[in-house]
């Protein structure tokens, strides 16, 4: 399941466009909108991909650290779990404090 950041609709992973506001869940869904986020912070250095217990196969080979211009878009395409995708982005930090 995926969650539009502008109206907080849940839709499935398959869906590009939020049936509550009809927002483009490829821009706007919540991950969407945290990785441009860390994209755009000076001070992550790269994304975490991590995923939820009993996360399916294809959930599971995208779990790691990237440089955040290479992070994998999520949810997952071949993701195999009854819910849907369940991955989430983190931020990796070069420092924490200025």
């Amino acid at each position: 399941m995926q969650t539009c950041s502008r109206c907080h609709t849940q839709a499935p992973d398959d869906i590009t466009i939020c049936p509550g506001c009809q927002a483009d869940l490829r821009e706007l869904s919540t991950t969407a909108v945290a990785l441009a986020s860390f994209k755009q912070n000076a001070r992550v250095n790269g994304v975490h991909v991590a995923s939820a217990e009993g996360a399916c196969p294809a959930c599971l080979a995208v779990q790691g650290t990237y440089p955040k211009d290479q992070a994998p878009t999520l949810p997952v395409e071949g993701c195999s779990h009854p819910q849907g995708c369940r991955c989430f982005y983190q931020p990796t930090l070069e420092e924490i404090f200025p």
